[in-house]
């Protein structure tokens, strides 16, 4: 079978829980489940990720008439 990748990995870590996950027949992965991937969201939609660095600066309102 030379050309043909079969991948050996089936299942990885939740990123949330850590448990096990199956990577097929799996529609909420990488996550194990609907509840750490609702998690998950529900982190991003507050802003609880953060790349560290200085903010970047607002924009003014004065700078969108010109």
């Amino acid at each position: 079978m030379r050309g043909y990748c079969v991948s050996a990995i089936q299942s990885i870590k939740c990123p949330h829980c850590r448990k096990e996950a199956s990577l097929t027949d799996n529609p909420y992965r990488p996550f194990c489940s609907k509840r750490c991937k609702m998690i998950d969201l529900g982190t991003w939609a507050d802003e609880g990720y953060r790349i560290p660095g200085e903010r970047a600066p607002e924009a003014d309102d004065e700078d969108e008439d010109e």
